[in-house]
């Protein structure tokens, strides 16, 4: 790193002197900015937020509809390289908030323009059974969508990468860490395997059963699953989604 100006004009013995201790006070934290030159790429909390803004973008740039062909195995490897952030978060240690309080950041931006264009593009395959708690016994299915459930995790990344964006990292690190557990990890594995299962259906040229007429509002049970399910083939969709069934 060259010296500043004023350092390079010193007299030779100021740059001779014994190394000084390091001083024990806590230096305030500087703002940190997103793709920073100054950041170290190999930073834990500067590797966490590039794979979540990279989602954002991702997701929000699916749900554009440029490209519908593509959109459901883009999101199933966006989803996937999301929960690699997620799971590095999860086995990381506690991580603890500086403030005792979370600092204000004012309102949530607003996704439900996203969310409508998720489910208009996702249609008619946007809604999909969820067990919440695989460890709860006997607990029914309950109806979900892809595109509410992937607003709601961009909704809890964005809060983090808000407190990130304002240099409060230990901020946001710390929320995208509970969130993950409490809220958005969940949310992104069950989305995830609803993806996955797609494209498990459309690859292996196995029939999808329809799910017209489940709706999310509706509590179900498993019988009534099955009731709602009619004959929907993989082909039907494979077109659409930009899939090639096994022949």
């Amino acid at each position: 790193m060259s010296k500043a100006p004023e350092a390079m004009s010193k007299a030779p013995e100021a740059t001779t002197k014994a190394p000084q201790p390091l001083s024990t006070a806590r230096e305030p934290q500087p703002r940190t900015l997103v793709h920073s030159a100054s950041q170290d790429p190999d930073d834990f909390a500067v590797q966490i937020s590039d794979q979540i803004e990279s989602f954002i973008v991702a997701v929000t740039e699916v749900a554009r509809g440029a490209e519908p062909d593509s959109a459901v195995p883009f999101l199933l490897l966006e989803v996937s390289q999301l929960l690699l952030a997620g799971g590095r978060l999860g086995a990381h240690e506690d991580i603890v908030p500086e403030e005792r309080y979370e600092p204000d950041l004012g309102p949530e931006q607003d996704v439900d323009e996203l969310r409508e264009r998720l489910a208009a593009l996702l249609d008619p395959i946007d809604v999909y059974s969820e067990v919440f708690d695989p460890y709860e016994p006997r607990k029914a299915p309950v109806a979900c969508r892809i595109s509410d459930d992937l607003a709601d995790v961009v909704t809890d990344l964005r809060h983090g990468l808000a407190h990130y964006r304002e240099g409060r990292v230990t901020e946001a690190l710390w929320w995208w860490q509970f969130s993950y557990f409490s809220n958005w990890g969940s949310t992104a594995s069950g989305a995830l395997r609803a993806l996955q299962s797609l494209v498990a259906h459309v690859r292996l040229n196995q029939p999808l059963e329809d799910l017209d007429g489940l709706d999310t509002d509706a509590d179900l049970a498993d019988d009534s699953l099955e009731e709602a399910a009619g004959k929907v083939m993989a082909e039907e969709i494979a077109g659409p989604l930009g899939l090639r069934p096994v022949q």
